[in-house]
């Protein structure tokens, strides 16, 4: 019984290596250390805190000479108007906004993009340590401002959203491509007269409906409003069009569901937590944007939390359309060339 039960493990771990299962053992741990390692920083207190102060109002000398001091904590950017400056906070260019507090002349209102923020809790922090030093018990900040004034669950939703969307393209999609090439059915549909371009289109339109499905279920159950609804339908059907492409494209290179699964899921982490943590880490909020799925995130966010149009973000659906469109292209390259079949 004992040497059944060992060639049978062995005979497990045997297919874990062929299907390539194995590789997420190792890889999960190693890309949540690394995430970790960005997000955690060490080095966090050296980071210079970009304060905006606006040039029409008039600041207590006292404060803005010992701002102007801390010149190793603090970097000050001059600000015409305040609508300039909640678009170059909104723009992540710079942390806070200073204007004077209608209540108490003598104080200061701080303006954040978040109140609830890794971020915000710094600069109150380095506030706090700076007004102790030069006067003692005195409080300069009255209030802290949000510009995204909503609730918490409200706040996440983008995240989840970016996750329903990754998920469909890289967990499902690929492995529905890799079962339809493992069986023999995607050979035995092209000896039809289906075309290649025909199948690949009804499963790309497969995995955008999945996608839109999962979205409205989540907005349905959580009863959240979606803002500008024709620009966040919009921007949700490029996103869905792009990575379901590229689910596609993964598919193609596997043999196997098995394989097709652990590829999928070697990209699904890297797509999702550098983008969704991006807030909470400057190193992370530098790397995010090399992601396309940084580029479907950020326009999702701001469309929900912000009231953003998909005429804002020109660039970004652009990049995603074209991604999509190369990745398409790839699948029905390998579908042509009967590729793993």
């Amino acid at each position: 019984m004992i040497r059944n039960i060992i060639i049978l493990t062995l005979n497990d771990l045997a297919i874990a290596f062929k299907n390539k299962t194995i590789y997420l053992i190792f890889f999960i741990p190693l890309f949540v250390f690394l995430t970790l390692n960005f997000v955690d920083q060490k080095d966090a207190t050296v980071q210079k805190i970009k304060i905006g102060l606006i040039q029409e109002e008039t600041y207590s000398p006292v404060i803005i000479k010992s701002i102007e001091a801390a010149e190793k904590v603090f970097t000050i950017s001059r600000l015409a108007n305040e609508e300039e400056g909640k678009r170059r906070l909104k723009e992540k260019k710079i942390d806070g906004i200073l204007i004077k507090s209608e209540r108490e002349p003598q104080r200061l209102e701080l303006l954040v993009l978040e109140k609830a923020s890794f971020q915000t809790l710094a600069i109150v922090e380095s506030f706090s340590a700076l007004q102790m030093a030069v006067e003692g018990e005195k409080n300069w900040i009255s209030d802290i401002k949000p510009l995204q004034n909503n609730g918490i669950q409200k706040q996440t939703l983008p995240t989840w959203v970016l996750m329903l969307v990754l998920l469909v393209s890289f967990i499902i999609i690929p492995a529905q491509v890799a079962e339809e090439k493992e069986k023999k059915l995607l050979l035995g549909l092209l000896l039809t007269p289906m075309r290649e371009f025909e199948w690949l289109l009804a499963k790309l339109f497969s995995g955008m409906i999945l996608i839109h499905l999962a979205v409205l279920f989540l907005h349905l159950l959580g009863k959240f409003e979606s803002g500008n609804s024709l620009s966040y339908v919009a921007f949700i059907g490029v996103g869905s069009f792009c990575f379901s492409s590229f689910g596609m494209f993964l598919g193609f290179l596997c043999r196997t569901q098995a394989s097709a699964r652990t590829l999928g899921f070697l990209f699904y982490l890297p797509l999702l937590l550098p983008s969704a943590l991006s807030d909470v880490s400057q190193k992370l909020n530098a790397v995010a944007p090399l992601f396309p799925s940084y580029q479907f995130y950020e326009p999702i966010k701001a469309i929900l939390l912000e009231g953003g149009r998909m005429s804002d973000f020109s660039l970004e659906w652009i990049y995603l359309l074209l991604v999509g469109l190369v990745a398409y292209f790839l699948s029905y390259w390998l579908v042509k060339k009967r590729w793993l079949m």
